[in-house]
């Protein structure tokens, strides 16, 4: 992810008012396909632009891994109109900010800006996505940059190959995209020809494979205008085709050992595959993970770091995807705790879930954390603007920015149970021992 530049003068963040205001918003499409969405608040002088290519890590080639995380960094090069390496300029001389992040369902680039200046962050997106120079210079620029973004969030980075899942998805996934990197190889990058980056954004960053974004302090119809006069004379690219891969069933435990020269504390984990990120079973698995681990008062935190004094930190997390998601769940030895410790607490933290329903108490505390954390999700433009492409762009309904609250509210403590059964067990899962690169030599915990 890029660097951000700091709004200068206007603060990013506009508050909510402490509880859930509906978010209203206006989508339609241009003839070229691209989509876009309008939400018009009025209280801060300030505006996101944003767009959202509907392109991801699992969208790239065999043996050319990295490419959309790639154009994440090359997609600021420069344009036809907008001279190499000047692109954070002219944010910061105007008082914006600008970032882009890639995951590997989805591309999404934004600038926030004083809203006196929605035209020209309109007319730079515009640019990236109608005269972008995709050059031998940038590549080779760029190239260098993602490699030492991959050195420092990496592979020098204390469980580096947890956070971004490099030790994780190639044991999880057999045959789908997922169980590449976001970040990709370097030997990949290396090898790559100009012509095959130039082809890749042929096919994946045309209008009719994109959500446009503007959210905060503007005037509908105008924009609307703005918007036809800078995005109207893109013309469509190719249909995409999506990935449509089918993985098999987990049905034994897999085992593996990851090693980790940035540690001195190792790390069991349990890593499960799970549904889509459009099934409702993957609200439960979010709603589980805050049982597990969520504060203090959660379950692995009391009994693992606070009563058996085994762990020093406990962790559980869904991530969730479009096509599969993983759900994560750990523990870091405390001392010299045997991992084989901590497995047997975790497993009898899920022996519980499955076997026994939560008290009313702990699931009306539940709802009341889910409660909070939609207010807040909705609490500055900037966020609203991302959730509005999101849940348009990966959920095929823009208005689960207001609605998603009622998945979470409908689930019951049955649910909670059939889930846990569901997914939470031993031969559905990945078994690793995340060890310091010291350990590599001695015997395993």
């Amino acid at each position: 992810m890029f660097n951000k530049i700091k709004l200068t003068a206007f603060a990013l963040l506009v508050s909510a008012a402490g509880v859930a205001q509906e978010v209203e918003f206006t989508e339609y499409d241009l003839d070229n396909g691209l989509h876009v969405i309008l939400h018009q608040d009025n209280t801060a002088p300030v505006v996101t632009v944003g767009v959202m290519y509907h392109v991801g890590a699992k969208d790239e080639e065999e043996g050319r891994s990295g490419f959309a995380h790639f154009f994440e960094h090359l997609l600021f090069e420069g344009t036809e109109n907008i001279e190499r390496g000047k692109w954070f300029d002219i944010v910061a001389a105007n008082g914006g900010s600008n970032n882009a992040n890639t995951t590997q369902d989805r591309t999404y680039y934004y600038e926030t800006f004083p809203s006196n200046n929605l035209e020209l962050g309109l007319w730079m997106e515009s640019e990236r996505m109608l005269h972008p120079v995709i050059n031998e210079v940038g590549v080779e620029t760029q190239n260098e940059v993602v490699k030492e973004e991959k050195r420092s969030r990496i592979d020098n980075a204390p469980y580096g190959k947890i956070i971004y899942s490099t030790g994780i998805n190639k044991y999880v996934f057999d045959k789908h995209p997922y169980k590449n990197s976001v970040i990709g190889t370097m030997e990949d990058l290396d090898a790559a020809e100009l012509s095959e980056f130039k082809a890749f954004f042929d096919k994946y960053y045309g209008p009719n494979n994109a959500t446009l974004v503007v959210a905060g302090d503007i005037e509908t119809e105008e924009t609307k205008e703005m918007i036809e006069k800078y995005f109207a004379e893109v013309p469509k690219g190719n249909e995409v085709v999506r990935v449509s891969i089918e993985e098999e069933p987990i049905t034994e435990t897999i085992t593996a050992t990851e090693y980790d020269s940035n540690i001195q504390i190792p790390a069991k984990l349990f890593v499960y595959r799970t549904p889509s990120m459009l099934e409702r079973d993957a609200y439960i698995l979010d709603m589980i993970s805050s049982i597990l681990t969520d504060g203090r008062s959660s379950r692995m935190y009391k009994k693992m770091v606070d009563e058996e004094k085994t762990a020093l930190q406990v962790l559980a997390f869904p991530r969730s995807q479009e096509d599969y998601g993983t759900y994560v769940m750990g523990a870091l030895a405390l001392g010299d705790t045997p991992l084989d410790t901590l497995a047997t607490s975790m497993d009898e933290e899920i022996y519980k879930l499955q076997n026994e329903l939560i008290s009313e108490k702990e699931y009306q505390k539940l709802q009341n954390k889910f409660e909070n954390r939609f207010v807040n999700s909705n609490s500055s433009i900037q966020g609203i603007a991302s959730s509005l492409a999101t849940y348009n762009v990966l959920y095929g309904d823009t208005d689960l920015i207001n609605e998603e609250i009622e998945i979470y509210r409908n689930i019951t403590r049955e649910d909670i149970k059939r889930v846990a059964n569901e997914y939470l067990n031993e031969n559905q899962r990945l078994e690793l021992d995340y060890l310091p690169a010291s350990d590599k030599e001695q015997p395993k915990k």
